[in-house]
């Protein structure tokens, strides 16, 4: 068998734009030729993956599933290029198996992805395998984890297309000795308050939130109250309780629960506590929309038309 050194490696590698442990296995099936190796990968569908791997995928779908002890829960997110295959049965089915396997790991995307699925194969072969089959470029964009010694960990799915998938989810963790199916179902609640809520919330309590985003809010309504006529020693102090305001309205704990405005999410979880006598703390949350953060590319083909008259 020819050997496969590390330079012949990294030039079928350049040629099919194919990760590097698939270049190797191309190149040992066809003993060390370049030409056969990229043939075999093109049987294989993975330089045809690759090829597409740098076109932007913002659809797809999230994921999310608990464990049967409710004591794990996890939600990942899986794009694709257009919003139709988030409606064919064998993606909705990879995302699915992508957050069972996730619920088994203890680490990032990365580590899912490297993860061994039922079939036996790793995430990532995965949908590298998925792409080639359906034709659009797809990514594994990010994951999350939750879980409680004792209490309960709810997912609430909004948008649905099939079981456990949707365009929305969220978890919630609940930490506590109280009766299991009290807290799953208050979870819910919260994880549902969260999904709906008009400004979701950026942190669980007021010092979560990222300091740059309080200095950014704080700079913002000091320079609105300056722009009223007051000096910026004056506008400093009014600024104290707008920032306040604004920490109730942006923290999950002080936001208004969306089933009952006169209560808060701190105070429903306070009543919980006293209705199963133990205490009780929401550990965390997370919330994921679908593309959120993630530049779609559009065609402007006004604004095309309009840049090649200007040049003529």
């Amino acid at each position: 068998m020819a050997e496969i050194t590390a330079s012949l490696v990294k030039e079928l590698r350049e040629k099919s734009g194919v990760g590097m442990m698939d270049c190797k296995r191309a190149l040992q099936e066809n003993n060390g030729e370049l030409d056969a190796a990229m043939d075999w990968l093109r049987t294989k569908g993975l330089a045809k993956a690759a090829k597409k791997a740098d076109r932007a995928a913002a659809e797809g779908l999230v994921a999310g599933m608990v464990s049967q002890d409710a004591k794990s829960g996890v939600v990942v997110e899986l794009n694709a290029e257009t919003d139709f295959v988030s409606k064919n049965a064998t993606f909705q089915e990879a995302a699915r198996e992508i957050a069972r396997v996730a619920l088994g790991v203890d680490g990032d995307v990365d580590a899912i992805s490297a993860a061994k699925t039922a079939k036996g194969e790793t995430v990532g072969d995965m949908i590298t395998n998925l792409i080639a089959t359906v034709g659009e470029n797809m990514r594994l964009r990010r994951s999350a984890r939750l879980s409680v010694g004792q209490g309960a960990v709810a997912l609430y799915l909004h948008n649905k297309e099939a079981d456990d998938v949707g365009k929305l989810a969220v978890l919630v963790a609940l930490e506590g000795a109280g009766d299991q199916a009290v807290l799953k179902e208050v979870g819910r609640k919260i994880a549902l308050h969260v999904a709906g809520t008009p400004t979701p919330p950026l942190a669980l309590t007021t010092d979560e939130l990222d300091p740059a985003l309080v200095a950014k809010e704080r700079e913002i309504q000091t320079l609105t109250a300056m722009e009223s006529g007051k000096p910026r020693e004056i506008a400093e102090k009014m600024v104290e309780g707008r920032i306040r305001k604004w920490q109730e309205e942006v923290v999950l704990l002080k936001q208004p629960f969306v089933m009952n405005p006169d209560q808060t999410i701190e105070q429903l979880v306070a009543a919980t506590a006293k209705e199963t006598g133990q205490p009780l703390a929401v550990k965390g949350f997370v919330r994921f929309a679908l593309g959120e953060g993630v530049e779609k590319k559009t065609d402007d083909f006004a604004a095309e038309v309009a840049q090649l008259s200007g040049q003529s």
